[in-house]
């Protein structure tokens, strides 16, 4: 009975040992800079690179990214391609509905980019103008429901760098996208000295959702609490701010 229950008690610690042990298979999008992108070698980084490690290293397990476009992010999900998504994806009602959501770990306004000499006074400034957007996101979300419907032309691409390389050729006139990803990804290099931030500071509910949190699949409610408590243990012991600070000059994560 004894070497019984010796058995079933090594058992559980292997089983324990294993699960913290076990690889956490991360999707992210490389082509949103500055929160995920590539370096020259191919390698992911970025904020959102950095903090899932830091999330794998707080809760014991080994980060491995998958790469996926930005539109079949959920699908992926869904199809147990991986087991989260960490890829800037905002909390939103809609995607609320078919998957489930850690609290925020950061939350940044969405911004209208348009040439310098082009007169903002609203949505309807963008009348007539040719606006890129990432496809699936809150952005593209935006740009149908307020500028499309004011006679703008809005065109989703499958990624974000995809639009700026169009408008760098002219073919699009601007893009609604992250403040800091466009700051980061466009604006601060030479194809974007021509351009500039319109209006004023997005954050409406109903199209941007509630911050940006980890994407898992509904019933991972075990993976859930583990990772909000280790969202939690980052901000508090210093790591948080070390990764915001290596990328931005501001606390990202926002109110």
């Amino acid at each position: 009975m004894k070497k019984l229950l010796l058995a079933v008690a090594l058992g559980s610690l292997c089983a324990a040992s294993f699960a913290q042990g076990k690889d956490l298979k991360v999707a992210i999008d490389p082509t949103y800079e500055p929160f995920t992108f590539k370096t020259a070698d191919g390698k992911p980084t970025g904020f959102d690179v950095d903090i899932a490690s830091a999330l794998c290293e707080q809760v014991k397990r080994k980060c491995v990214f998958v790469e996926q476009v930005w539109d079949s992010m959920i699908p992926g999900l869904q199809a147990k391609k991986y087991d989260v998504i960490i890829s800037s994806m905002s909390i939103t009602e809609d995607r609320l509905k078919v998957i489930d959501f850690t609290d925020k770990y950061y939350n940044t306004p969405s911004r209208v980019v348009l040439k310098k000499d082009v007169k903002y006074t609203g949505p309807a400034s963008t009348k007539g103008k040719k606006i890129g957007v990432l496809k699936g996101s809150t952005q593209e979300k935006y740009a149908m429901g307020e500028l499309k419907t004011v006679g703008a032309d809005v065109v989703p691409y499958e990624a974000q760098d995809q639009v700026y390389l169009d408008i760098k050729a002219g073919r699009l006139d601007g893009t609604v996208a992250d403040y800091v990803e466009v700051t980061g990804g466009f604006l601060s290099k030479p194809e974007g000295k021509d351009y500039e931030l319109k209006g004023e500071e997005l954050y409406t509910k109903k199209y941007f959702g509630e911050g940006v949190g980890i994407g898992l699949r509904k019933g991972q409610g075990a993976l859930k609490t583990e990772l909000n408590a280790a969202i939690k243990a980052i901000r508090a012991n210093g790591t948080y701010k070390k990764i915001n600070d290596k990328y931005f000059k501001f606390d990202v994560y926002g109110k």
